[in-house]
Formats: structure tokens, sequence, C-alpha cells
């Protein structure tokens, strides 16, 4: 099967994508991309048996309902309006949320972060896959599914702080060097080089590996009483095996 990672960003100068070929063998990493734009992620998921991509598919729920009703001149807000909790549901969405509870990390919010730009252009994307006949269903039941790659590496066990930018180097190439010792039958190729000296190369194969966890049925997916909301607001797929589970020996979709 072929899994791709993307390390999605505002525009293509930080945006990566890989792509992961597995075999009985092992897994190899046959092509990375830096500076990808629109059309080639969408090439790139067209061609996949699954795909990551590291992008909030969505808005929380209270915050585009906060919005709507802001616009109209109806909101409701509590009396305490300085308080934080009430803005936690406006500023994290359900996935975000269970995240955190699951790994102590919280991703950026998409609506309160920077990250919502990069949100914008995930839309698009994922209208564009749309069209391709290929819709995306945000429970990350389809082709598609949301990753987030340092909670996929803390729950494997690898470094997952302090390898972004150029000021991390040495970071970056620690990070490599326990991913190939974790994981052997990764073959990074001519690939690995990149992978230590570029962030976003890092991250998109992170994101394909966990796209590979997602379509052999070891991530996580909405519970029952989530299922409503991860709809719209899309759900981040969380490892739950260690990362030797993914190995192709061990693997029943191979």
């Amino acid at each position: 099967m072929r899994a791709v990672g993307v390390d999605l960003a505002a525009e293509a100068a930080r945006t990566a994508v890989a792509w992961l070929d597995w075999s009985t063998d092992g897994a190899r990493v046959s092509e990375i991309q830096i500076r990808a734009d629109d059309d080639l992620i969408v090439e790139a998921v067209m061609g996949a048996d699954k795909a990551g991509i590291d992008c909030p598919f969505g808005w929380p729920d209270k915050f585009v309902d906060f919005v709507t009703a802001h616009r109209a001149g109806h909101v409701d807000v509590p009396s305490d309006i300085a308080g934080r909790g009430w803005r936690r549901d406006l500023a994290l969405r359900v996935t975000d949320q269970v995240v955190y509870d699951m790994t102590g990390l919280t991703p950026l919010s998409v609506s309160a972060d920077r990250i919502g730009h990069t949100a914008m252009r995930c839309a698009g994307l994922l209208a564009a896959l749309a069209r391709e006949g290929r819709p995306v269903d945000r429970r990350g039941t389809g082709v598609v599914v949301e990753v987030y790659p340092s909670a996929s590496l803390k729950l494997w066990k690898l470094p997952y702080r302090s390898y972004k930018r150029s000021s991390n180097l040495d970071g970056l190439g620690h990070l490599v060097d326990e991913l190939r010792a974790a994981a052997p039958w990764l073959d990074l190729g001519a690939y690995e080089q990149i992978c230590r000296v570029c962030d976003d190369a890092a991250d998109a194969v992170i994101a394909a590996l966990t796209a590979r966890a997602s379509f052999q049925g070891l991530a996580t997916v909405p519970a029952r009483e989530h299922a409503d909301c991860a709809r719209t607001e899309g759900w981040i797929a969380l490892p739950t095996t260690p990362l030797s589970e993914l190995h192709p020996g061990n693997a029943t979709g191979a």
C-alpha cells in the first residue's frame, strides 16, 4: 500500500509531502517534495491508499455558532466574560481536547492561532479532492485522515519537542536517529538527509506513518458521542499501538 503524509502550511514554501510504499519486507520513502503546491498535494492524495494531513479539518462547532450569533447581534455570553473557561470550547475542538487528555499536548487553536490560515488552505484542498471524486470524511474513515505528528511521536516514545526550525538541527538529527532505531524496517533511502535538515520533511514522514496506522485500524476514531462533531470539526487520529506494530510483518492490511 502507499501512505502519503502532508505537513501543511499556509503557503507552499513550508509545505512538505512524503510518499511511503509498503511491501512485505518493510516501508520505503519513495519520494519527498518540499515547497509543495496545491496541485501536487491533490495528486499525491489521489494516488494514496491513505493520506495523513497535519492541519485541522474544521473549526469548533461552538465557535462557528458563536460567530454566527455575533454577526446577527444575538450572541449570548456568560456574565464573567473575562473568564477563560467558556472560551475553551470556542478555541478548541472536541478532538483537540481529547488529544490533550490522551497526550498532555494541546494542538494549536484553529480559531485563535495562526494555524487558521493553514486551515483555510486545507479547506480548499478538501474541496478540490471532492471535485476530483475523493470527498473527505473529516472523521478520517475515507482516504484522508487528520494527523498531529508531535502527538504521534510522543505516543511512540520518540523525541517530540525541540526539533523545529534551523536552530534545532541537532534535535532534528536526534529524532531521525531515534526513528531509525525504533523502525529499522523503515528505509529513508536518499531522503534521509533532507529529513535531517528540514523538519517539514520529517513531519511529513511521521504524518505518513500515522496514516499507515489509521489504515491498519491502529489509530483512534471518534467515540459514538463525538461522531457528529467530528463530522464537521475533524478528528485527529492518534496511534494506539507501538511503532513496531506498523511493521508489515505485524500488519493486517498490507
